[in-house]
C-alpha cells in the first residue's frame, strides 16, 4: 500500500474533531511535514481539544494544545472546500457517512479507518491515558501502513 505517492492533501475526520482526528492531523504533519497539506474536522464542533489527546501526543513530540476544533460546515464557511482534498480519512462511522454524503458529486477518495474512540473509556487517569495511547498507536500504524515511513526532513508538527 505504501507504493502510492503521498497525496498532496489529506483531511482526517471524526465525530467532534476533539480526539482522534486532531491526533491523526498532528501525527501526519510530524511524519510528512510540508509534503502534504493536512487538516481535520468533525461532524460537529461541540467540544474543545481533548486534554488526554494532547497528553498522549506530547509523549511523541506532537503539539496539539493550540488545535481548535471545527466541523465540516465551518470548513466550508471558511472556504476550505472538501473537493480540494485528494483524500479524506474518516475515523468514525458518522464521519464516514458525512464525508461520503458531502463528496458524492466529487471524485474524492474516502477511506474508513476504524480507530477506537477513547473518550469515556477507563476509570482513573492512567486507565484513560492507556485508552488514548491505544487510539494514538492505531492511528500511527495506519498512517505508516498507508503512507510509508516518516520523511527525515519533515520536522516538528
Amino acid at each position: 500500500m505504501t507504493d502510492a505517492p503521498l497525496p498532496s492533501s489529506v483531511l482526517f475526520c471524526c465525530d467532534h474533531n476533539a480526539a482522534r482526528s486532531p491526533m491523526a492531523e498532528g501525527i501526519m504533519k510530524k511524519f510528512y511535514g510540508q509534503k502534504t497539506y493536512v487538516q481535520s474536522a468533525g461532524v460537529k464542533n461541540d467540544l474543545e481539544i481533548d486534554g488526554f489527546s494532547v497528553s498522549v501526543c506530547a509523549e511523541i513530540g506532537v503539539e496539539l494544545s493550540r488545535h481548535r476544533s471545527r466541523s465540516f460546515d465551518e470548513m466550508q464557511q471558511w472556504g476550505d472546500d472538501l473537493s480540494g482534498f485528494d483524500l479524506i480519512i474518516a475515523l468514525s462511522p458518522a464521519s464516514q457517512r458525512c464525508a461520503l454524503d458531502m463528496t458524492r458529486l466529487a471524485h474524492i477518495e474516502v477511506e474508513y479507518w476504524p480507530i477506537l474512540d477513547p473518550t469515556g473509556l477507563g476509570e482513573g487517569r492512567e486507565s484513560r491515558l492507556s485508552s488514548y495511547r491505544q487510539s494514538r498507536d492505531q492511528i500511527i500504524n495506519r498512517i505508516l501502513a498507508r503512507f510509508g515511513p516518516p520523511l527525515e526532513d519533515a520536522g516538528a508538527a
